[in-house]
C-alpha cells in the first residue's frame, strides 16, 4: 500500500469532515477539488479506482455540445462553451483546441447552407474563442483530407472544439491530485456501505477498505452522493428521496492504427443519424461512438456494436482495406448517465435527443446533494456550484477566491522548459519516441516534473522508456509507485496511463520492461499482481530486481 493511501485511511476515521464525497468520478473529483481548496475539510471516496467507470469511457473531448442547438438548447450550448473556454485557459498543455472536418451527405436532414450558418452561431456562442469555422467543397476536402470517402458528398464545413491530449481518467487523477493538495483526504478501493444520520445532524457513514477488508466510520456534515451511474441506487440504499433519476444510453469506441496524420477529428453523421467521429489518439485513432438505450450502468462491447462502428468507418473512408475486428487493439465501453425528472420518465422525447446537462438535487434538511448527468467538459462549473451549494448548507469556505484547478503559472512552466533544455533531455530520448519528453512530462505532473528532472540529472537511467510503445519512463513508474495511489495494475495502465488503449494486451503481457515496471510499482507483490491482472501463465515470468 502506498504511503498516500495510508495516511488517507487514517485520516477518514478521524475527526468529523465537513462534506463526504461519494464517488471519484469527473463529477466527484472536482467537487472535492474545489471544496477542499476553498478550505473546507473534505474526504473522498471510490468504491473502485478514481474515473474507473463512465468518466474513462468519453471521446476525450472538451466540446461544447454543439449537436444540442438542433434542439434549441442554447442556453446549455453557450454554458458548455463558456466552460470548454476556460478549460483552454487552464490547461493549454492538456485540453487543446482541435479542428472538426465535417462531410455532408446530399439528402441529408439538415442542408449544408443551414449547417454552417449553425457552426457560425456556434462560434458567436462561444464568445468567438476559438478559430472561425468555415465551409469547404467537395474539391476542397478531398485535398486536405484524402482518406475521405466523398460519393454522394456536396461538400462539407468545419469548426473547433477541445480535446484533452492525454486521456479522461488522467485528467480526472489531476483533480483529485489537486484535492489532496488541498488537504483532502482521498482514497480508492473504498466502498460507502451506507449512511445515517445522528441526533445532532452528523452524517455517519460506514466504509469498507477493499484491499484489507477493514471497516471505518467517517463522519461529515454534508455528504454529496456523487457515484454517476450509482446516485440512485446510493440514494435508495440510504432511503433519500430525489426529484430526478437516470436513464442509460451505452457508448463504445474503438481504438485502431493511426488512420490519418492530420491533426483533427473527422466528423460524419452515422447510419442512425447521431455523430460519429474519428479522434486521434496519438500513435492510434479512436472511432466511434454508438447511442444504445440500457437498462443498468453495466455494460459491454458486442459484435453488434463492433459492426456498426467498423460498418461506418468503412463507409465513410476511403482505406487501403476495409478495417475489421482483427485491427481493433483495444475497446471503451461505458454508460452515459443521462438525467431526467422521474414524472417524465416514460415520456416519449426522442431518445437520441437527451442532452449531457447535469443536475443537483439538493435535501437541505439532511444537508445531502445529489449529483446527476454531466459530461467532462462542464466540469468547473459543477466543481463551483457545489462549492456555493455546501456554502448555502453552512459548510465554512474560508477561500472563495483560491486557484483550485487549473496548470502551473506560466513562469514555473517557461522555467521547466529552459532548465530540461540545459540538460538536452530531449535530445538524449526523442529517438525512442513520438513525442519529446519535457512536455509530456510537463502535461502529466506539472510541478512534480521538477523533481524529475532532478533525478535524471543524477541519473540518466530514470528517462529510460521501461514498456517500448508506451512512452513512460522510469522516473514515471516511481513517481506513480509513490503519488498516484496505484493498487491494481489496470491503475496504471488504463487511467494513470492510456498504455491499454493504445498497445494490445498480448502486447503489454510480453513486453521486456513489464515486469521491472511491477516491481517498481507494488515491489514484492508485482507478481501477484500481474496474476491478477493477466491471469496465471504457465510459467510466470520471474522478478529481477534493478541494480
Amino acid at each position: 500500500m502506498s504511503a498516500l493511501r495510508k495516511k488517507a485511511l487514517a485520516e477518514i476515521g478521524e475527526g468529523t469532515f465537513d462534506v463526504l464525497v461519494i464517488g471519484g468520478g469527473i463529477n466527484g473529483a472536482v467537487s472535492a477539488a474545489c471544496l477542499s481548496g476553498r478550505g473546507a475539510r473534505v474526504a473522498l471516496i471510490d468504491k473502485a479506482d478514481f474515473a474507473s467507470f463512465t468518466s474513462q469511457q468519453s471521446s476525450n473531448l472538451a466540446w461544447g455540445g454543439i449537436k444540442y442547438m438542433e434542439t434549441f438548447e442554447f442556453l446549455l450550448v453557450r454554458k458548455l462553451c463558456m466552460c470548454r473556454n476556460r478549460l483552454i485557459d487552464a490547461y493549454p498543455s492538456t485540453v487543446q483546441e482541435i479542428r472538426f472536418l465535417t462531410v455532408h451527405a446530399q439528402g441529408f436532414r439538415h442542408a449544408l447552407w443551414k449547417l454552417v450558418c449553425g457552426t457560425l452561431l456556434y462560434w458567436l456562442i462561444g464568445s468567438f474563442f476559438t478559430r472561425p469555422p468555415r465551409w469547404l467543397s467537395p474539391t476542397k476536402l478531398a485535398k486536405e483530407e484524402p482518406i475521405l470517402e466523398l460519393a454522394g458528398s456536396d461538400g462539407g464545413f468545419e469548426y473547433s472544439d477541445a480535446y484533452l491530449h492525454d486521456n479522461d481518467a488522467r485528467f480526472v487523477w489531476n483533480f483529485v491530485k489537486s484535492a489532496i493538495g488541498f488537504g483532502c483526504a482521498a482514497a480508492n478501493y473504498v466502498e460507502a456501505l451506507g449512511s445515517e444520520r445522528d441526533a445532532d445532524g452528523v452524517w455517519r457513514t460506514r466504509v469498507r477498505d477493499l484491499a484489507s477488508g477493514v471497516e471505518r466510520t467517517i463522519r461529515s456534515r454534508v455528504i454529496v452522493n456523487a457515484a454517476g451511474p450509482f446516485v440512485d441506487a446510493l440514494n435508495a440504499r440510504d432511503g433519500e428521496e430525489t426529484a430526478h433519476q437516470h436513464v442509460f444510453s451505452k457508448g463504445i469506441h474503438l481504438i485502431v492504427p493511426k488512420l490519418t496524420k492530420s491533426r483533427r477529428v473527422l466528423t460524419f453523421f452515422a447510419d442512425d443519424g447521431r455523430l460519429f467521429f474519428v479522434i486521434p489518439m496519438g500513435v492510434r485513432t479512436c472511432i466511434g461512438t454508438t447511442d444504445t438505450r440500457v437498462d443498468g450502468p453495466h455494460t459491454e462491447v458486442t459484435a453488434e456494436d463492433r459492426r456498426f462502428v467498423l460498418d461506418n468507418i468503412n463507409k465513410r473512408l476511403r482505406l487501403p482495406k476495409p478495417l475489421t475486428e482483427a485491427d481493433v487493439i483495444a475497446e471503451r465501453c461505458g454508460v452515459r448517465p443521462l438525467v431526467v425528472r422521474k414524472a417524465a420518465k416514460g415520456q416519449s422525447k426522442d431518445w437520441m435527443q437527451l442532452s449531457r446537462k447535469h443536475a443537483l438535487d439538493v435535501d437541505r434538511a439532511a444537508r445531502r446533494i445529489s449529483i446527476f448527468g454531466g459530461k467532462l467538459t462542464d466540469c468547473l462549473n459543477v466543481g463551483e456550484e457545489i462549492a456555493a451549494i455546501a456554502g448555502s448548507l453552512g459548510i465554512e469556505l474560508p477561500r472563495p477566491d483560491v486557484r483550485w484547478y487549473g496548470e502551473p503559472i506560466e513562469d514555473r512552466r517557461l522555467e521547466f522548459f529552459a532548465r530540461a533544455r540545459r540538460m538536452k533531455l530531449d535530445e538524449r530520448t526523442s529517438k525512442s519516441s513520438s513525442e519529446l519528453l519535457s512536455p509530456r512530462l510537463w502535461r502529466r505532473y506539472g510541478m512534480d516534473a521538477f523533481a524529475m528532472l532532478d533525478e535524471i540529472d543524477a541519473d540518466p537511467s530514470k528517462a529510460d522508456l521501461l514498456i517500448e510503445g508506451a512512452e513512460y519512463v522510469r522516473c514515471e513508474l516511481e513517481h506513480a509507485a509513490k503519488r498516484e495511489m496505484i493498487v491494481k495494475l489496470d491503475d496504471f495502465l488504463r487511467r494513470r496511463s492510456k498504455i491499454s488503449l493504445v498497445m494490445r494486451t498480448e502486447e503489454i503481457r510480453c513486453a521486456p520492461g513489464l515486469v521491472e515496471a511491477c516491481h517498481i510499482l507494488f515491489g514484492d507483490q508485482a507478481e501477484a499482481r500481474l496474476a491478477e491482472h493477466f491471469g496465471a501463465p504457465t510459467e510466470p515470468p520471474r522478478l529481477v530486481a534493478s541494480a
